[in-house]
C-alpha cells in the first residue's frame, strides 16, 4: 500500500478497509487479519495497525473475540456506509457544488453525465 504523507497511515489504513467492506470483498461476521498480519502485509508498526483497529472498533465496525480475533460486525457495512456518505458531503460536495457553480452546469446536466458515466461503466 501506497501512503500519503497528507494523512495519517492509521486513517489510511482504515480508508482501505472501508473499501473492502463496502466492495464486498469483507462481509459481516468475517475474520479479518490480526493486527501482527495487517502490520506485516502493510509493511507498517503494529501500533499503528493496532490504532487502525482501535478506531474501527469504536466505530463498530470490527469487534474482538478474545482468542479468536477481530470480526466485522453485523453493523459494519452500514456503519461505513454513513461515515463515508457524511465525510463526501462535508468534505467533497462543497468544491463539486462551487465547480458546478463557476462552470455553470445545472442539476439536469449534471444528472445526464452520470448517467452517461454509469453507461460507459457497466
Amino acid at each position: 500500500m501506497e501512503f500519503n504523507d497528507q494523512k495519517a497511515i492509521y486513517l489510511q489504513i482504515a480508508a482501505m478497509i472501508y473499501d473492502r467492506i463496502l466492495s464486498g470483498d469483507w462481509k459481516p461476521a468475517d475474520r479479518i487479519p490480526s493486527v501482527r498480519e495487517l502490520s506485516v502485509m502493510l509493511e507498517v508498526n503494529p501500533n499503528t495497525a493496532m490504532r487502525t483497529y482501535q478506531l474501527l472498533e469504536n466505530m463498530n465496525i470490527i469487534t474482538l473475540k478474545r482468542g479468536t480475533g477481530f470480526f466485522l460486525t453485523e453493523e459494519a457495512y452500514d456503519n461505513v456506509f454513513t461515515v463515508l456518505k457524511d465525510e463526501y458531503r462535508t468534505d467533497h460536495l462543497p468544491a463539486l457544488f462551487r465547480s458546478l457553480s463557476l462552470l455553470k452546469i445545472s442539476p439536469l446536466e449534471l444528472s445526464k453525465m452520470y448517467e452517461d458515466y454509469l453507461q460507459t461503466k457497466n
